[in-house]
């Protein structure tokens, strides 16, 4: 068995089970943390399809992205980065623009002296590394 991830009708990934419902539910948990709903739905009948509107989706992972980047704190980033890059992988895959990613990275409330925020090298290397590993 496997999940099937759509952005706008197009597939964009086709994880086995335990990775997909990870990464659905990951998404839920991450819903406050990023002030918006994911976009990530479940399919009348089907628990294993997830489509996904990719306008709110693309908003829920460029503010991921931007909090990442922008987060000196160690802890905080180690959390985010796994789900941050796989979830840009779907965004790119699905057309979705993602502004943060490409853009400078900022400043957060949460920053520890002396950490450094995650630049912008470090979650593109995941994100073309996530990218092929994972099967459309």
């Amino acid at each position: 068995m496997s999940q099937y991830f759509s952005i706008d009708g197009q597939d964009v990934w086709n994880p086995s089970n335990g990775p997909g419902r990870l990464f659905a539910r990951l998404a839920e948990a991450l819903v406050p943390h990023a002030g918006r709903p994911s976009g990530i739905g479940v399919a009348p009948g089907d628990p294993d399809d997830h489509p996904i509107d990719g306008a709110v989706f693309a908003e829920f992972v460029d503010a991921l992205v931007a909090g990442h980047r922008a987060t000196s704190h160690p802890i905080q980033r180690a959390l985010l980065e796994g789900f941050v890059a796989t979830a840009a992988v779907l965004a790119r895959r699905g057309g979705c623009a993602l502004p943060a990613l490409d853009g400078p990275a900022g400043t957060s409330s949460h920053d520890i002296p002396g950490g450094g925020a995650a630049g912008p090298d470090r979650l593109a290397e995941l994100v073309a590394e996530y990218d092929r590993a994972m099967p459309r």
